[in-house]
């Protein structure tokens, strides 16, 4: 395995953020522990949480179990649609904050912009303090379109430093990106390998025989060339430590194009215009 330590990303208000980080969604509480665990051993020091997975705990543990130092790690969460609001986003944060068994996370996002309940710029107020007060090192969205970005900087004093969407070679986001790069906002990506949807298609395949590569590690580093921070998850070992190991080789511009070719807005998750 390759030994290059992770490429960082400084975000807008200056915190470090490693660019392969690992996620949990939909890993029940009681595998989390074990993943994180592997996780962490192999090298990972990025940890993509969220309320309405139900395993905060489970990270907790293994952030606890590890023995690492809180300043090497970097643990995101995210805020359920249902705890919208200023008030109830404060409620919520003391909740996971008290489940990971912390006392701030390093970035703290809002889950879905849930239009039609009209709550994101009120909570977004909620956010801003939960920085002021140290609680959380930077904040940012999920989901988010542009139109809801629009909304939310007409109102913000703090820009946010994430936006974490859906993002991968069949849904590749390029105006939202375009969005992201004017305003100084990361670009991260969930569902990275679209739920291996895009690992059979024949340009990623042929671009992982050239390299003795997996199909996964191609897309991966395809991420990482866009500039893209990216979480993939998995609970299998072989793949936790394979899907870090994308540092020791490089895709050529030939090879970016060809990915680049394979968009074709397919969504395996909800739309954020619509999801409330």
């Amino acid at each position: 395995m390759d030994s290059t330590p992770t490429p960082t990303l400084t975000l807008n208000n200056g915190v470090t953020m490693p660019q392969l980080g690992f996620g949990v969604f939909q890993v029940p509480d009681e595998e989390t522990t074990a993943a994180v665990g592997t996780a962490l051993e192999a090298g990972y020091r990025s940890i993509d949480t969220a309320a309405i997975y139900g395993n905060e705990r489970g990270v907790g543990r293994a952030l606890a179990e590890s023995g690492l130092a809180r300043d090497e790690l970097f643990i995101t969460t995210k805020l359920w649609n249902a705890d919208q609001g200023y008030d109830a986003a404060l409620t919520a944060f003391d909740a996971s904050l008290d489940k990971l068994g912390l006392d701030h996370v390093d970035l703290y996002l809002i889950h879905w912009p849930t239009p039609a309940r009209d709550l994101y710029t009120d909570t977004w107020r909620a956010f801003e303090k939960l920085l002021a007060d140290g609680r959380t090192r930077a904040i940012g969205v999920s989901n988010f379109q542009p139109a809801h970005l629009e909304r939310l900087l007409a109102d913000a004093s703090v820009v946010p430093a994430v936006n974490q969407v859906e993002l991968h070679p069949g849904l590749q986001q390029r105006e939202l990106r375009a969005f992201h790069a004017r305003h100084g906002i990361a670009t991260e990506a969930w569902s990275p390998l679209a739920q291996g949807a895009v690992l059979q298609d024949e340009a990623v395949t042929s671009i992982a025989a050239r390299h003795d590569r997996s199909p996964a590690q191609v897309v991966l580093r395809w991420h990482l060339q866009l500039g893209n921070v990216v979480i993939p998850k998995s609970v299998t070992e072989a793949r936790i430590r394979e899907n870090l190991d994308v540092f020791g080789f490089e895709l050529s511009p030939r090879e970016m194009d060809a990915l680049a070719g394979l968009d074709r807005d397919m969504r395996t998750g909800p739309d954020p215009d619509t999801l409330n």
